[in-house]
């Protein structure tokens, strides 16, 4: 273990036991504050680092950081990272067995381990209280701190059980961690986990890594097949869908056009489901499909796409999912096919839960802010930031700002699609009311005489696509709700009037007919190229061969050996002796000792 006496104890532990140069952000000034005693809220984006502001304080102060965790299937990988780097580690889960949890807890009691991760439910049972009590406690880490907002989309009940921490364990100091907070559940974390006193952390929640791209939904499994084979072929990503079926049926269509994929949902048995997700871990070049059960809490760095196939419910689901690619700073993509139906079936489902009226009017503002996110004239990035309370100038790095879309008054248009909605009595669907527009015979029109309406074919200048364009548009700018009965009745809201009146312009986008995907060389802003040669290329393969077997022989994801980055430095610098090799990041002393010989042979070998 590094010297805590050192000049800057902080830094060398950085340095000696991860392997990093320098501390990132506000990283050193969140360290040093916990270091000593005092309690922290820290909002960090995914891949900002937030491990380290829990991880060194605990190994600085005396007694065992304990982390509480909703991650259980994850704390075993997350156990062996830190043996990597010589941290004693260990959990306390229902996965263990008697012997092995005993074994756990007299490590704990005797002051043996570094850090302990905890299951919320494992903490809050009385056994585990009275372990930590008579334990010397160095820290208290709670992770995944949005859980606790009933607001949110990871909320855990258990969760709120929380501050009985702050009760029993005064002098102790508490840091709360997400990536995922809005100044509603921020404030809301604070509140219910006693935090209200601690001091705030607020690091930028962009990610300028992540290309942000919203696509008309036409066939979405087909535009994400054309997105993988066009931009990702060979990539680790993930793929969101709302259902346990379409999880299946996708995972499935991939597989058949050549795209190695998984499932994940929590319908699956459970070996199944751990198993695929370790598969995903440690292999390279897989993709998991899977509901939002998956995915919190993966450290994988090398994802390097997320897809939605269906519309997440609120902006901080989004901004949680897409920050799972592109952990380790490459150019990654945050991709989604949205259409109408997505809209309808969102609304739906939040007027049909048995959540009171309070939480459905929270939850649809959300909803209302992932529309406008969807539909938005302008940089998706400025939009996301905005909703998080942080300002930004365009990113030149989304869809927006690589292919400004072409807005027109569309004034006359929406005043149409009104005007019908009003004509059939605001008691039809979106299928039934373009019909109308559109001036089409069907058997629907016929029977209810709305061939008969002064509205019938009003709108036949245009497309039914075009049309649910403008129909989703209206929708996200408020002129139409969606009712919640089984047909998505469409009916006007008390903004519609002023349209309808010729009081108001309304500015549309002009419908564009999805394109092909295909490879963008457009770097993110920020990002440097490595620019390996074809010498350097070649050491980097030998690298990852080398970092697979060593994986596969310690049972760990390759990650936990050597990032790429890591390993990128090393085929560039090609380090002959120990000496050389230390100066790399992400190269710590137990690593060093390790591996350091079997890659400097290597090296050595190609010379």
């Amino acid at each position: 273990m590094p010297d805590k006496n050192s000049s800057d104890p902080a830094l060398h532990i950085l340095q000696s036991v991860f392997g990093y140069p320098s501390f990132r952000g506000q990283q050193a000034e969140i360290v040093n504050h916990v270091a000593r005693g005092g309690d922290a809220l820290v909002l960090m984006p995914t891949g900002g680092g937030k491990s380290l502001c829990y991880q060194i304080p605990s190994l600085l102060r005396d007694g065992v950081g304990v982390v509480v965790s909703p991650l259980i299937a994850l704390m075993q990988d997350q156990v062996d990272a830190l043996a990597e780097v010589g941290v004693r580690a260990a959990f306390l889960n229902s996965t263990q067995s008697f012997d092995e949890a005993m074994r756990t807890e007299r490590q704990v009691r005797n002051g043996e381990l570094d850090l302990v991760y905890v299951a919320p439910e494992r903490l809050m049972t009385p056994r585990c209280l009275e372990l930590l009590e008579a334990s010397k406690i160095a820290l208290f880490a709670i992770d995944e701190a949005h859980c606790v907002s009933q607001w949110g989309h990871d909320f855990r009940p258990e969760y709120i059980k929380l501050s009985v921490l702050h009760e029993r364990f005064p002098a102790v100091p508490r840091i709360a961690l997400t990536a995922t907070a809005d100044p509603q559940t921020c404030a809301e974390i604070a509140h219910r986990l006693q935090l209200d006193d601690a001091r705030q952390f607020v690091s930028s929640f962009d990610r300028p890594n992540i290309r942000y791209q919203i696509v008309e939904k036409a066939n979405g499994r087909k535009q994400l097949l054309d997105f993988i084979q066009g931009e990702h072929p060979g990539d680790a990503g993930i793929v969101y869908c709302l259902s346990r079926k379409k999880v299946e049926e996708t995972a499935e269509f991939l597989n058949a056009h050549g795209v190695p994929a998984l499932p994940y949902h929590a319908g699956m048995e459970m070996a199944q489901r751990t198993g695929n997700q370790a598969r995903f871990l440690r292999e390279e070049s897989l993709v998991m499909v899977a509901t939002i059960a998956f995915g919190m809490g993966i450290d994988k760095p090398d994802v390097r796409f997320v897809a939605h196939l269906d519309l997440p419910k609120s902006i901080e689901g989004y901004y949680q999912e897409t920050g799972r690619a592109g952990r380790d700073g490459a150019p990654a993509d945050a991709w989604m096919a949205y259409g109408l139906q997505d809209v309808v079936q969102q609304r739906r489902m939040i007027d049909e839960s048995d959540a009171d009226e309070n939480f459905k009017r929270v939850q649809s503002a959300k909803l209302d802010a992932m529309l406008g996110l969807c539909e938005t004239l302008s940089c998706r990035r400025v939009r996301l930031l905005d909703y998080f309370g942080q300002t930004s100038a365009p990113c030149g790095n989304c869809d927006i700002c690589l292919n400004p879309p072409v807005s027109y008054d569309g004034t006359v248009q929406m005043q149409k699609l009104l005007s019908a909605i009003y004509r059939v009595d605001q008691r039809f669907g979106a299928a039934h009311v373009i019909d109308v527009l559109r001036g089409v015979d069907s058997d629907k029109v016929k029977q209810w005489r709305h061939d008969q309406l002064s509205t019938f074919g009003i709108g036949r200048d245009l497309g039914d696509t075009e049309w649910r364009a403008i129909m989703r548009q209206a929708i996200a700018l408020g002129l139409v709700e969606v009712d919640h009965d089984a047909y998505g009745t469409l009916k006007l809201t008390e903004k519609a009037r002023p349209v309808l009146r010729g009081e108001q312009s309304i500015q549309l986008r002009e419908y564009r007919k999805p394109a092909k995907s295909r490879r963008q060389a457009v770097k993110p802003r920020g990002f440097v190229e490595s620019d390996l040669s074809a010498t350097e290329q070649a050491l980097f393969e030998k690298l990852r061969w080398w970092r697979m077997e060593t994986a596969r022989r310690h049972n760990v994801p390759a990650y936990v050996i050597f990032h790429d980055a890591t390993m990128r430095e090393i085929a560039k610098a090609k380090p002959l002796s120990i000496d050389e090799l230390r100066t790399i990041s992400g190269v710590g002393e137990k690593k060093l000792e390790t591996y350091g010989d079997e890659i400097v042979a290597l090296i050595a070998s190609l010379e």
